[in-house]
């Protein structure tokens, strides 16, 4: 996704989130007992820096995550095509599909009718996410694909590209393609990665799941998409937060979703 401009959708690359003197005392650190160094450098109250040494295993764990981070969407490759496909038939059984570039496309938001062109800013994994999150929650993601719980804008915003959005955004929050967590959020993160290798995909899920609830507690219409999300992701980075976390269904906003 270009991140200078394009569609409404475009999530702006956020500068990192490093906590505040309060972020620190008020966290669980119950996670660096399990395996983190955790080195804390404050300069000052709005410049907090925490290094963290990882073990091999986490290192391993987290290099699974970014190799899946680094492929990019590709439209000549024949596992994504056959994903892109997957993610069709999930979406709309029984429902033909005529190519992979057609208008029917539009029917799933995707801008266009060729959804490769908008998997720049989230790559392969977010059409992994997607089709995650349909198999594996199929009762959430129909009701957000159709749109069918509370009062709805007039223009509301297009599933797929929100998908792609937010693969983005999880990726740049939990600070992904560093080499090592840089704050206490993917610390916590890479925790419960180790517990569950899927951790990311079912946190692609919940944070979709509570987009749409935020979206619908705002009232948001077309043009509020990027104060939904960074409402979520406040959210988030509380949640990831509270000393009770010990697996990624933990997390409160897990409740919201539905198998």
């Amino acid at each position: 996704m270009d991140q200078n401009g394009g569609s409404f959708l475009a999530v702006r690359r956020l500068s990192g989130h490093h906590p505040s003197t309060a972020d620190v005392v008020s966290g669980s650190t119950a996670w660096i007992g399990r395996g983190f160094s955790c080195v804390c450098v404050q300069r000052r109250e709005s410049d907090t820096r925490i290094s963290f040494d990882l073990t091999p295993v986490q290192e391993e764990c987290l290099q699974r995550l970014q190799n899946r981070i680094e492929v990019p969407y590709d439209s000549q490759n024949r596992e994504h095509q056959e994903a892109l496909k997957a993610l069709w038939h999930a979406s709309f059984p029984g429902t033909e599909l005529l190519g992979l570039v057609s208008d029917q496309w539009k029917e799933m938001g995707w801008q266009g009718k060729d959804p490769s062109t908008d998997f720049r800013g989230g790559g392969f994994i977010s059409l992994e996410n997607l089709l995650y999150f349909a198999r594996n929650y199929p009762k959430s993601f129909e009701e957000l694909l159709c749109k069918q719980n509370g009062d709805r804008a007039l223009w509301e915003y297009p599933f797929a590209v929100a998908g792609v959005n937010i693969t983005f955004m999880l990726i740049q929050m939990l600070d992904l393609q560093a080499v090592k967590p840089r704050s206490l959020i993917g610390a916590v993160f890479l925790n419960l990665l180790i517990e569950n290798d899927r951790a990311f995909d079912i946190l692609y899920c919940i944070t979709f799941r509570l987009m749409d609830q935020k979206w619908l507690e705002m009232h948001a219409t077309y043009m509020d998409f990027n104060t939904v999300i960074k409402s979520t992701r406040r959210q988030l980075e509380r949640e990831l937060l509270l000393e009770d976390i010990q697996q990624i269904e933990d997390m409160p906003s897990y409740s919201f979703l539905a198998r």
